[in-house]
């Protein structure tokens, strides 16, 4: 229910999303760039500089990357690195567009390393080569490409290849919202859904919505549920924390999942350190899942530490989940 992954049902939010930079609730810094960034290529007449947008999922890369688009005036083609797949889909792409035009590319941490290979030139000198012909009798041929932006998207920034990331004359990285800009994007997707609301109940989403607004507006939805059946159909308070403990989803937007692998650590290793594959062994979750959709949140909540032994809850976390907190407080040297 809180993963900040994209859902299915998430198709909805496209109707909330946000379709000019003016209405982009939080990451001030980074829209104040992009409002430079926008006004100087318009008054240039030029197309935008190739951005790298990178940080957790559901912060709203791809609603950034649709709002440039708009204030440009120009197409935007979506597509993501795991579905380039050869050389030639990227060439078929690329010779489709038209100048100004954008190209998203979510998960581009995620491009194989021939199709990197094409969109360097691609990128730089808006140049594409294909070779045409095998053996002796081969040549090589450059096709001119109309000026365009590639946008790409990463929630796994290290994993960009340093070719890549060079090519990129803007990076960003997008961080979790703060809980009056969570209380904003709640307040605007309820108006916009015309669900009744009493700003307690706004507060009460937001404050468990984990930063994300891509959590939020799905909490949002069942919470509408909820309200529509349990109740007289208003969110207050008082529904909004029914719905959300039927959940699962705690006063601090912890989960199922979030809470299990803090009490696997208090419970079954002392509160650690623990390595992150013992964690994932001992219930039964894929240590990639607990390191990008888990740990995030609680490293920034503070329930969690990294230490080189492995990670330790704290005493935060003891507190929380209602453990006696730890006698000894020395805790092993932090990263």
């Amino acid at each position: 229910m809180i993963s900040p992954e994209a859902k299915p049902d998430d198709r909805i939010d496209q109707a909330l999303r946000p379709t000019q930079l003016n209405e982009i609730i939080g990451q001030d810094q980074v829209k104040e760039n992009l409002s430079i960034l926008i006004d100087a290529a318009k008054q240039r007449n030029e197309s935008l500089d190739h951005v790298l947008f990178y940080g957790p999922p559901g912060l709203g890369k791809t609603t950034l990357s649709h709002v440039l688009a708009n204030e440009m005036g120009v197409n935007i083609r979506i597509t993501s690195g795991p579905a380039i797949e050869k050389a030639g889909d990227l060439a078929a792409i690329l010779t489709n567009l038209r100048a100004g035009d954008i190209l998203f590319i979510d998960e581009i941490h995620r491009l194989g390393r021939a199709v990197e290979e094409i969109l360097y030139p691609a990128m730089e000198d808006f140049a594409l080569d294909i070779i045409i012909g095998k053996g002796p009798s081969a040549r090589s041929i450059r096709l001119k490409l109309p000026n365009f932006t590639v946008i790409g998207a990463t929630t796994r920034l290290a994993l960009v290849t340093a070719p890549l990331r060079a090519r990129f004359g803007a990076v960003y990285r997008l961080d979790y919202y703060d809980l009056d800009a969570m209380r904003k994007i709640v307040n605007r997707a309820a108006n916009l859904l015309n669900v009744p609301f009493y700003d307690d109940g706004i507060t009460e989403i937001s404050h468990r919505a984990r930063g994300t607004p891509r959590v939020a507006l799905r909490l949002l939805r069942r919470v509408r549920d909820y309200a529509q059946v349990r109740a007289d159909g208003i969110i207050t308070a008082e529904v909004a924390m029914g719905a959300l403990d039927l959940l699962n989803v705690d006063a601090a937007g912890l989960d199922d999942l979030d809470r299990r692998v803090l009490e696997t650590i208090i419970k079954n290793y002392n509160g650690g350190p623990v390595g992150l594959s013992t964690i994932g062994a001992s219930i039964s979750e894929e240590p990639d899942t607990i390191m990008d959709v888990v740990e995030p949140y609680l490293l920034q909540l503070g329930f969690l530490d990294r230490t080189p032994q492995g990670r330790v809850a704290t005493r935060k976390a003891y507190e929380h989940l209602g453990f006696p907190p730890p006698q000894n407080n020395t805790q092993p040297k932090l990263l």
